[in-house]
């Protein structure tokens, strides 16, 4: 009977997960820092750079995805891990030294490679070490540190930023605290984080699923005999081994070819969805959202950690459910609970309410989000893709997401525009529903199951089916 080590397993999932910690806090810590840093560069009143400023990181994000799925292969998972994690390091202190504003950009370009990196690497490495019943618990706990980190940053701009009286002049701001200094110490607070992740990611074992891939048989032992004891070890390293003789040389070659399509189209389809969802412009857009439903600059700090500690709240949902409801009801359950709090939010707007009840709204959409598509996807991505493929497959995945990121940051202040918020929430109300009607027809459930079972009912039926084609027309070329 194979014992659990659960120790060691929370052990190295917590610290792989310390990518999401740092992840969420990069990511979120320029939306406090925006109103400040814009007035030290002198970028207030010019939108382009405004918007060269929010989605520089995301380019950088795009760039480690590839890098990610390029390496993690070739060098394994645990150097990537470390590399993420001195990226994160050299750009938290970078971000805030700089008083030239194209290198405050490499900065945040940089910063965006190790958020990319971690965003693919963290839950791969999770879902690779982690036992099948507690996977999408462990996968989850990597989404629990992203809000974690998003929390962090919004906490640490509020208490850092100085109070900012009702109708302060510009030329007042400019020499106030928040401007000179408040918003570098935002950037750099990031740092103490990311210097234990880079000491702790050394205690970590590399995967032993990558190990037994590129023949390192005694180590996965090891590190497999580590979570789960001798017969727990034999059995994985079997199952990955018979699933490896059955598969074909890997790579994105491998990845396109037909057995491996739909899956990849589908996880390609989750991974844009979570970001069209609309939630994260919540976070990255916090400013213009709360100004349009009533709030002045003073409140913002304070509801965008309102958000956060709701974000924080049903992610815990969300890590006592997915085991219990599985991924397909929680996906069903955010795409369709998005579609209506998104139409009553864009009806507000649309009535010009403001206040508490905009409020509300906007907490339910996030905590929607929460217990639903932020962890959910991540699961999914883990889960979804042959252990061959794994490492391209979340790469490509990974940069679809931030690919629709960064058009989904882009066109938010478009669609604002054109179509006022209540438009443009509308659009976003439209887009849940269709995810809705997609994922009711086509997503398969995922709870329970090993990665190598999972490959079984995924990949092999549609492989089989392509054999047997094969040898069909071979038979019928014969018989001519």
């Amino acid at each position: 009977m194979n014992t659990l080590n659960r120790g060691f397993v929370y052990f190295i999932c917590l610290v792989s997960a310390m990518g999401g910690l740092l992840f969420g806090y990069d990511w979120v810590v320029i939306g406090g820092a925006k109103p400040f840093y814009e007035l030290f560069f002198g970028i207030a009143d010019d939108p382009a750079m405004q918007g060269w400023a929010m989605s520089s990181a995301i380019l950088g994000c795009l760039i480690g995805a590839v890098s990610a799925g390029m390496m993690a292969d070739r060098f394994g998972r645990k150097p990537l891990l470390i590399i993420s994690a001195f990226i994160f390091l050299a750009s938290a202190i970078a971000t805030g030294a700089f008083n030239d504003f194209s290198l405050f950009i490499v900065a945040r370009l940089v910063g965006g490679v190790a958020i990319g990196i971690a965003s693919a690497l963290s839950p791969m490495y999770i879902a690779e070490v982690a036992p099948a019943q507690i996977r999408g618990k462990l996968v989850t706990l990597n989404q629990m540190t992203i809000v974690f980190g998003i929390l962090a940053a919004q906490i640490v701009n509020m208490l850092l930023a100085e109070p900012i009286p009702d109708g302060m002049s510009q030329a007042a701001m400019l020499e106030s605290w928040n401007v000179l200094m408040g918003w570098r110490w935002m950037f750099w607070a990031e740092a103490v984080p990311a210097a234990i992740f880079f000491a702790m990611t050394f205690f970590i074992p590399e995967s032993p699923r990558w190990l037994t891939m590129v023949g390192r048989i005694e180590q996965a032992e090891i590190v497999f005999f580590r979570i789960g004891g001798k017969q727990y070890s034999r059995d994985a390293i079997a199952a990955v081994r018979n699933a490896e003789a059955n598969t074909e040389n890997a790579g994105l070659r491998t990845l396109l070819s037909r057995p491996y399509r739909l899956v990849l189209v589908l996880g390609i389809i989750i991974a844009v969805f979570q970001q069209w969802s609309g939630t994260n412009v919540i976070f990255n857009y916090a400013q213009e959202i709360f100004a349009a439903a009533g709030y002045p600059l003073g409140a913002m700090l304070f509801n965008i950690v309102v958000t956060g500690v709701a974000n924080v709240v049903f992610t815990f949902v969300a890590l006592f459910t997915v085991e219990k409801l599985g991924r397909r009801k929680l996906m069903l359950l955010g795409a369709g609970g998005l579609a209506g709090i998104y139409l009553i939010l864009g009806t507000c707007y649309w009535l010009h309410l403001s206040g508490v009840l905009m409020m509300v709204c906007v907490v339910a959409a996030i905590a929607c989000y929460a217990m639903s598509l932020g962890p959910i996807t991540w699961v999914l991505l883990a889960e979804l893709f042959p252990n061959r493929v794994r490492a391209i497959a979340m790469a490509v995945c990974t940069f679809a997401l931030w690919t629709g990121c960064f058009t989904l940051t882009y066109t938010f202040p478009l669609l604002n525009s054109w179509l006022g918020s209540f438009g443009t929430f509308w659009t976003y109300a439209g887009i849940c529903l269709a995810g809705f009607l997609y994922f009711a027809r086509v997503l398969p459930e995922t709870k329970g199951k090993s990665l190598e079972q999972l490959e079984q009912e995924l990949i092999r039926p549609e492989a089989n089916k392509r054999k047997r084609d094969k040898a069909l027309c071979a038979d019928k070329r014969y018989a001519r």
